[in-house]
């Protein structure tokens, strides 16, 4: 089994508030975790390689912490996406 070790290194998450950051973060914290271990696009990323920027598109973004853990699931999807390219 390879390991992951995906490194971000700043997340400016202006507009949040600050419990709603927390809950954005934490979201986006297991919801890598789940489409990173995903069998079934694991080996077309599993390979070492740098990727400095990527640019993900729209995500709609709701207020709330409902739309905070939203906003997380997406961004952590459209990651996920944007490794397989």
């Amino acid at each position: 089994m390879s390991r992951i070790r995906l490194t971000i290194d700043e997340l400016a998450l202006k507009g949040f508030e600050a419990p709603d950051s927390r809950v954005l973060v934490n979201g986006l914290r297991s919801e890598l975790a789940r489409v990173l271990s995903d069998p079934l696009t694991r080996a077309e990323w599993a390979r070492s390689h740098r990727t400095p920027v990527l640019r993900l598109g729209p995500i709609p973004v709701e207020t709330g912490t409902s739309g905070s853990r939203k906003f997380a699931k997406g961004l952590a999807q459209a990651i996920g996406k944007g490794m397989t390219r």
